[in-house]
């Protein structure tokens, strides 16, 4: 799907910062430590997506739908932006993003596949690419126990390029303490 670059002049009050890297980067922890961050700060908002999947105490906290309803409800235009990945699919509302149109700021893990969708919505958009040594993501997928080592060979092996178009994109390397990291991660989302 193509999307035509906006003109400043269309763009709308709020942004949308998307947060985006392989499995194992740290987008999540990153992300819950920038919410505890700007809890208190009404212009920072942290949508909750909707995934296809049970909730797993070792797991982001998201809203689960199954399939034939999450099917239904994107047909329907219920979410902002939906995708799929990994045998799932992952949705962020449309009511979700509402504060806006009121300038705020959403934080939201997604798939670089949507970045084109994201920037189509007519808000700003700051892309945080999460990156990491493939090795030290191998281990961090592997401490989670979820997946073989041939599965997670296969994950590292997907080489997935960051296409901006109206965004800007910004880089992030995550190789040590996260908490060592997160100054810079929350310095972006503020500045989006």
């Amino acid at each position: 799907m193509s999307h035509s670059p906006l003109q400043q002049s269309d763009v709308k009050n709020g942004s949308l910062v998307l947060v985006v890297g392989p499995s194992g980067s740290g987008k999540d922890t990153l992300i819950g430590l920038a919410r505890n961050a700007l809890m208190d700060d009404p212009r920072f908002i942290f949508p909750r997506r909707v995934i296809t999947r049970t909730a797993q105490a070792d797991a982001e906290d998201h809203d689960t739908m199954d399939l034939e309803h999450f099917e239904k409800a994107e047909a329907d235009g219920y979410f902002a932006l939906s995708w799929g990945a990994h045998g799932l699919r992952y949705g962020i509302t449309r009511a979700s993003l509402a504060s806006l149109e009121e300038g705020a700021t959403a934080i939201i893990n997604v798939s670089r596949k949507v970045i084109g969708a994201a920037e189509a919505l007519g808000h700003r958009v700051t892309v945080l690419s999460i990156v990491c040594d493939p090795a030290l993501l191998a281990e961090r997928i592997a401490k989670r126990g979820r997946e073989s080592a041939d599965e997670i060979s296969k994950r590292l092996k997907r080489e997935a390029p960051v296409d901006v178009s109206s965004a800007r994109l910004i880089e992030i390397r995550n190789e040590t303490k996260p908490e060592d990291v997160s100054g810079a991660f929350i310095d972006a989302i503020r500045s989006a």
